[in-house]
């Protein structure tokens, strides 16, 4: 029962086929979405609880959507219980680091073509003071306001001419070029580039394409971040749902917290204090100036890239404060141990192209003490900072225990009432 279940949802991990379809305002796509509703990644969280690079992406998209006149506005709004938040994933939304998405921004629409289902991500908003570090600036708004009426419609223009773009094309290809997909995104990026440049050049012109082309070509090597991870929420959720798996179908952070969540209970967050990340630390930074692990980008691994596939990547090794690329070749084989399968399409030169391990069961987890590790960038305790380093984390080994202590009652509560 339980091994025949897995198979079906690690099956969906690997079959599905993420498209990107369209971009649309996120009031017009998400369900039970309005004006007075914010995303924010990772478990359920209040704003009293939020860490403050979060409660300050708050105020921003707050002024963003025009629901207050002034910053102290903003955070009374925030404070005064009339808006409603809720994760990202509770809506098929993924947000990278504070995750905060709004009425207005305009999505990323992935279509699972495999499936049918769609999931959704933000647009990766470049370097500086950015929404997802907590930057709450006037020049934040102003960039996002950019994002919607500039790079958004024209974006859409493209995949409209294009007739959709298959994800799954660039991030196989981007394996081979020394991506893993979460802490290392250039090559996807470039390739991305390269299929849209001479369409973007017959739907824009004069300053509008140079905005667009500087935006995208200047400190921007995560801009394909946002498109991956909206690839794997379709596949991760395509393989929930499905009774008695014991497969991971969710892993995110908010800074507060780490939850994780299981195919064969949909809905459902097991959760453990977010840990700080081991890694390197940028000149002048260190241990004191981070902020617990944050962000839906955990959503990589969880569809087995990032740390998953950290062998693929070796010139991001010592960005994580790895030693050698031997490490992360080993670490690879150790979350195989952990993975009920491997990636067909997306696989790893350098390990003669193995499949990037995919399934993370909560079974083995707990079975050998080994728990998923994640890529990630290290952000700052004072919200706008910024990222002060980058490194590797470990879901804490507590989340996956309530996860199969809950799913043992689940089943004992099916075979009562059989």
């Amino acid at each position: 029962m339980i091994r025949e279940a897995n198979e079906e949802a690690v099956r969906r991990l690997k079959d599905s086929s993420p498209r990107l379809v369209d971009i649309r305002k996120a009031g017009d796509v998400l369900r039970d979405f309005d004006r007075m509703t914010i995303l924010h990644a990772g478990p359920p969280i209040t704003y009293e609880r939020m860490c403050a690079s979060m409660q300050q992406a708050v105020h921003a998209v707050i002024r963003y959507e025009g629901l207050a006149d002034s910053w102290e506005e903003a955070a009374a709004l925030a404070a005064s219980g009339k808006i409603r938040f809720a994760p990202c994933h509770s809506r098929g939304c993924v947000g990278p680091m504070t995750g905060v998405t709004s009425y207005s921004m305009p999505l990323l629409v992935v279509r699972n073509e495999t499936y049918g289902n769609e999931a959704y991500s933000t647009i990766n908003e470049g370097a500086g003071d950015v929404i997802r570090f907590g930057a709450c600036t006037e020049n934040t708004i102003k960039r996002l306001k950019w994002i919607e009426t500039v790079l958004a419609p024209a974006l859409k223009k493209v995949i409209d001419r294009m007739g959709g773009i298959d994800l799954s094309a660039i991030m196989s290809q981007a394996l081979s070029m020394g991506d893993e997909l979460h802490m290392r995104n250039i090559a996807s990026s470039h390739v991305f580039l390269h299929r849209i440049c001479a369409v973007l050049s017959e739907v824009c012109e004069g300053e509008v394409l140079s905005e667009i082309l500087h935006f995208l070509t200047s400190k921007n090597d995560q801009f394909f971040l946002n498109f991956a991870m909206a690839a794997n929420k379709s596949a991760a959720d395509a393989a929930d749902g499905i009774p008695h798996s014991t497969i991971v179908s969710a892993m995110a952070r908010n800074g507060v917290e780490i939850g994780i969540r299981i195919s064969g209970l949909p809905g459902q967050w097991f959760t453990a204090p977010a840990p700080l990340v081991d890694g390197l630390y940028f000149p002048g930074h260190s241990v004191a100036d981070a902020n617990p692990d944050i962000g839906d980008s955990a959503i990589m691994e969880t569809g087995g890239f990032g740390a998953m596939a950290m062998a693929a990547a070796p010139a991001i090794v010592r960005l994580l404060g790895i030693p050698d690329t031997g490490k992360a070749y080993a670490f690879t084989e150790e979350m195989r141990r952990i993975t009920d399968g491997e990636h067909t399409s997306y696989t790893i030169p350098g390990q003669n192209f193995a499949g990037c391990p995919v399934g993370i069961d909560i079974m083995k987890v707990v079975e050998t003490g080994i728990v998923p590790g994640l890529n990630t960038a290290i952000m700052s305790r004072e919200p706008g900072v910024g990222m002060v380093g980058a490194g590797l984390s470990r879901v804490p080994f507590e989340c996956f225990a309530k996860a199969l202590i809950a799913y043992d009652e689940a089943l004992q509560r099916e075979k009562a009432a059989g």
